[in-house]
C-alpha cells in the first residue's frame, strides 16, 4: 500500500524537508521567511495526525505505513532541529540530546522486532508527549518573533524544546528500562 491517501500524505513529510530548508535560501525577508517555514512545518505536522486517522477510517493500515509513518516525523524533526541550529536559535546540544535518542532507539526497536520482542518497545505516552512537545516547539523557534505582540515566539520555543529534550532522555530511560530484560537474556 504505497499510494493510499494516508501513505501519500506521510510522504509529504518527507518531501517537506527541502522546501522548509529552501526556504532559508530564497531571496526573502526574514520575516518572510521564517513565517513561510513555520506554516509549512505546521501543516506538515497536521499530516502526522491526519494520515494516521485516515488509514483508520479509510481502513487503509499497513506494515509499509506503520513503519514509514515514524521514519517521516523523524526526517521532520532532525531536519528541522538542523535548520535551527544553523540559524542559531537552538543550542546544539538540545539537537544532539533529540537526534541522538532517535537513532539509538530506532536502533534499539529494529533490534527487539529482529529477536521477537517488539512489544517491550511499543510506543509509550511519554514518548507521545515529547513528540508534541517538540512539534509545538519547533514552529515556535522557526517563527522567531512577536506572535499577538505579547509573545516571544524564540522565548518560548526555547523553554518547549529544552522540555522536549527532558521527555527525550526520559522516554529512552522508559524505552531502555523496558527493553533491559531481553537485553539482559540475549548477552548472558
Amino acid at each position: 500500500m504505497f499510494f493510499t491517501l494516508p501513505t501519500l500524505l506521510t510522504w509529504t513529510r518527507i518531501v517537506a524537508i527541502p522546501l522548509i530548508v529552501g526556504v532559508f535560501y530564497l531571496p526573502l525577508s526574514a520575516p518572510t521567511a521564517n513565517l513561510a517555514a513555520t506554516v509549512m512545518f505546521m501543516v506538515f505536522a497536521w499530516t502526522d495526525w491526519l494520515d494516521g486517522f485516515l488509514a483508520r477510517k479509510l481502513n487503509q493500515t499497513s506494515a509499509f505505513g506503520a513503519f514509514l509513518d515514524p521514519v517521516a516525523d523523524k526526517f521532520l524533526v532532525c531536519a528541522s532541529l538542523l535548520v535551527l541550529v544553523h540559524l542559531q536559535r537552538t543550542d546544539v546540544f538540545v539537537a544532539l540530546i533529540i537526534i541522538g535518542r532517535e537513532i539509538a532507539i530506532s536502533a534499539l526497536r529494529e533490534w527487539m522486532a529482529k529477536i521477537g520482542a517488539s512489544k517491550s518497545v511499543a510506543v509509550h505516552m511519554v514518548g507521545k508527549l515529547k513528540t508534541a512537545v517538540q512539534m509545538v516547539a519547533i514552529p515556535f523557534l522557526l517563527y522567531d518573533g512577536v506572535l499577538l505582540e505579547r509573545i516571544d515566539a524564540r522565548w518560548w520555543g526555547n523553554l518547549l524544546i529544552w522540555v522536549a529534550a527532558v521527555l527525550t532522555v526520559w522516554s529512552m530511560v522508559y524505552y531502555l528500562r523496558k527493553a533491559l530484560p531481553e537485553i539482559r537474556a540475549r548477552v548472558q
